[in-house]
């Protein structure tokens, strides 16, 4: 079977987890650290605190940021829940902006109308707005944080399918447009932790709140504390925190897989170029990029064409599942969920993510995907529309 995707684990990672667990430390030691500096310099950040996944991420970075119950959040439809629920999480309200029909991200043109829409009626404007970089391709964060400013609104960029990807030239997790940027490190990811995430971000109060609040909301910093003349086992809670702590095993294959991280991206690209050239004449709609954006391909995402193919989604990803073909769906929109039908969101309430999702399949999508299994796709494809 041909999985739409999997972890890439080579013997110098496994090499470097032994090495963790022959260590003095498997929490709370010197590995995390160092795997927090080495992804920071990676993407240009000056700050990042990793985590136990990137839900976790999502939600500190939410916390760091004073979101609060009260207040609001914006994101889209089309993501995977941790992107809406770590304002629930919070005790915020959540509400959505649509994406756009030709690049899969939040549309700035809906997010405008929407926010001037709410100023002239409610008034209520979100505190915060998470945009989502879908399939490793970046939203246009320029025209979004522009907007985002003349609201004085806070920017999360869940870029959790994002690792490696470039916007404008300029590595995502920069934050150049935003306050934060979020990345997963789960097995179906571009590099693994094998569950795990990181935030990244140029604001050193920022990165401070997540750090404490990421363990138990608590310092052990003198500077931070109410007794400035700490005994050296003394630490203080100034936060109400949670247990999100990466630990060193998983710190010790982020930092082997961050060895290769150039070559993950760079087979990706190379399998996203072969399916453009492949696939070209189906009826399908291939995803497509910005002149001066790089995708590093998490998902390589296509659309069925309604309009010249006679085939649904659902017969398509059953017939390659037949020949051994594992294809998936991303996403279910998060609105459409019972769980945020029961709060008042309906279908039909944001039709392009509907849309979307009705025609998406992500096909086999990673490092260990040979030339000769994705000749299984292509040839599978062809022969299901003849």
């Amino acid at each position: 079977m041909i999985q739409y995707a999997r972890q890439n684990i080579v013997q110098s990672d496994i090499d470097a987890v032994v090495e963790a667990l022959k260590s003095d430390f498997l929490t709370q030691g010197p590995i995390v650290p160092r795997f927090e500096q080495a992804f920071a310099n990676r993407v240009a950040a000056s700050y990042a605190v990793a985590t136990n996944s990137a839900t976790s991420s999502l939600h500190i970075a939410c916390l760091a940021l004073g979101l609060c119950p009260g207040d609001l959040l914006w994101t889209v439809p089309n993501s995977f829940v941790a992107s809406a629920n770590c304002a629930l999480l919070c005790g915020a309200d959540v509400d959505f902006v649509d994406i756009e029909s030709n690049h899969y991200c939040m549309d700035p043109a809906a997010l405008e109308h929407k926010l001037i829409a709410a100023s002239s009626s409610s008034g209520r404007l979100p505190k915060v707005i998470v945009v989502v970089h879908y399939s490793g391709r970046s939203a246009n964060m320029e025209a979004i944080s522009e907007i985002a400013a003349r609201y004085e609104i806070k920017i999360i960029e869940d870029a959790a399918h994002a690792t490696g990807s470039f916007y404008r030239e300029h590595p995502i997790g920069s934050c150049r447009f935003s306050d934060i940027t979020v990345f997963s490190f789960h097995p179906v990811k571009v590099m693994t932790t094998g569950e795990g995430g990181i935030a990244l971000t140029n604001d050193q109060e920022v990165a401070s709140r997540m750090s404490r609040i990421r363990t138990h909301g608590i310092t052990r910093d003198a500077n931070e504390m109410v007794n400035q003349n700490p005994l050296p086992w003394e630490f203080e809670q100034i936060d109400l925190g949670f247990n999100y702590r990466m630990t060193e095993l998983q710190a010790a294959l982020g930092l082997s897989q961050l060895e290769r991280l150039e070559s993950f991206v760079a087979r990706r690209r190379q399998l996203a170029r072969q399916y453009d050239n492949q696939l070209k004449e189906l009826p399908l709609i291939l995803p497509n990029l910005e002149p001066l954006d790089e995708s590093a391909w998490h998902l390589y995402p296509i659309l069925i064409d309604s309009q010249r193919s006679k085939l649904s989604r659902a017969q398509i990803y059953f017939s390659l599942l037949e020949r051994g073909i594992k294809a998936n769906t991303h996403f279910i929109p998060i609105h459409t969920h019972p769980y945020y039908q029961r709060m008042g969101f309906k279908i039909g309430d944001f039709p392009i993510s509907e849309w979307f999702y009705a025609n998406e399949l992500s096909l086999p999508m990673y490092f260990d995907l040979s030339d000769d299994e994705q000749k299984l796709v292509f040839d599978a494809l062809k022969k299901i529309y003849e």
